[in-house]
């Protein structure tokens, strides 16, 4: 494995190695300029306040609300906080809400991703993830191509997150923190994956995780930011950039929408860690291009929502 695999991971220790691919791999062309394409170059992600207008971020919010409240808490896509009643996320949420097909599909979000991947798109994996006030627990410093690579089989390094904040994130709330140009460098780390280690990890994640050496090193090279900003920002951010979040210990809830694209190049092979693939909500085995609507419509891709079935 470690001969043919420039990623590999999960072993007897923990290192750092270097990315062995573009970070941005299009020729210029969407909707970012070219300052802030030199700026997700360089630090690894780009955040946009006030790309979602109020009402729109108001019915994606209740859209939110609808389905934490409708969804059956048993569904394996549905994931209780750790030792908690408390909801921690939602995935797959493209499947079981148009408004949020219709956002996976806006062109201010797939179009960013396309001009930066360099190709057409799909969506790896969609959620929501919700810190309630004083319930909201913490998300360990990871990346997430090196779980997407060893348990779901994704190939190179040519995916991205879109955070749409539904809430204000502010520093006493849990915001995403991101280590600057920590992209550039990838962490393997130690330790065997556990059989179904999803069911685990998705509430608690404790292996695929950095040690503190190499967490100290990448953050020596690079400032640790907050990603803070008001409903409507759109954090942008590359797979392999180091993040996590503290928990939320404030009476301000913090619920964002996470939406996942990857080239479609780049579609899932077997898992590189050796274990079988995880379920389909976490990684999307049978992809099809997702086709730019317009804001505020759903598309009519089924690939992207396979009609009202999806709903609960």
């Amino acid at each position: 494995m470690h001969a043919t695999d420039p990623y590999w991971s999960r072993g007897e220790r923990s290192e750092l190695a270097q990315r062995q691919d573009p970070v941005c791999w299009g020729d210029g062309e969407g909707p970012l300029d070219a300052e802030q394409l030199a700026s997700f170059e360089e630090r690894g992600f780009i955040l946009q306040r006030g790309l979602l207008a109020p009402s729109e971020v108001d019915a994606l919010l209740e859209e939110a609300r609808r389905l934490s409240e409708t969804l059956d808490r048993g569904r394996e896509d549905v994931i209780p906080e750790p030792e908690s009643d408390a909801l921690r996320s939602i995935f797959r949420i493209h499947r079981h809400s148009r408004a949020f097909a219709a956002l996976a599909a806006d062109p201010r979000l797939a179009g960013v991703a396309r001009q930066i991947l360099g190709s057409e798109v799909y969506l790896h994996q969609t959620r929501i993830n919700f810190k309630p006030g004083f319930d909201g627990r913490a998300f360990h410093w990871h990346s997430d191509f090196e779980t997407w690579h060893m348990e779901d089989g994704m190939p190179r390094i040519r995916a991205l997150s879109a955070s749409v904040l539904l809430t204000r994130n502010a520093a006493i709330n849990g915001p995403l923190m991101l280590v600057s140009g920590s992209h550039k460098r990838y962490v393997r780390c130690a330790g065997a994956t556990p059989d179904d280690h999803y069911k685990q990890s998705l509430r608690e994640q404790r292996y695929g995780v950095p040690d503190k050496d190499a967490l100290r090193e990448l953050a020596s090279g690079g400032e640790i930011v907050q990603a803070t900003g008001p409903p409507g920002t759109v954090l942008f951010f590359d797979c392999n950039l180091m993040h996590g979040s503290a928990g939320n210990l404030s009476p301000m809830p913090r619920h964002n929408v996470f939406l996942v694209f990857n080239s479609v190049e780049n579609r899932l092979v077997e898992p590189f860690g050796g274990t079988p693939p995880r379920p389909d909500f976490l990684g999307e085995r049978a992809p099809r291009p997702i086709t730019v609507s317009v804001p505020g419509r759903a598309p009519a891709d089924p690939a992207v929502l396979p009609a009202a079935r999806a709903r609960p």
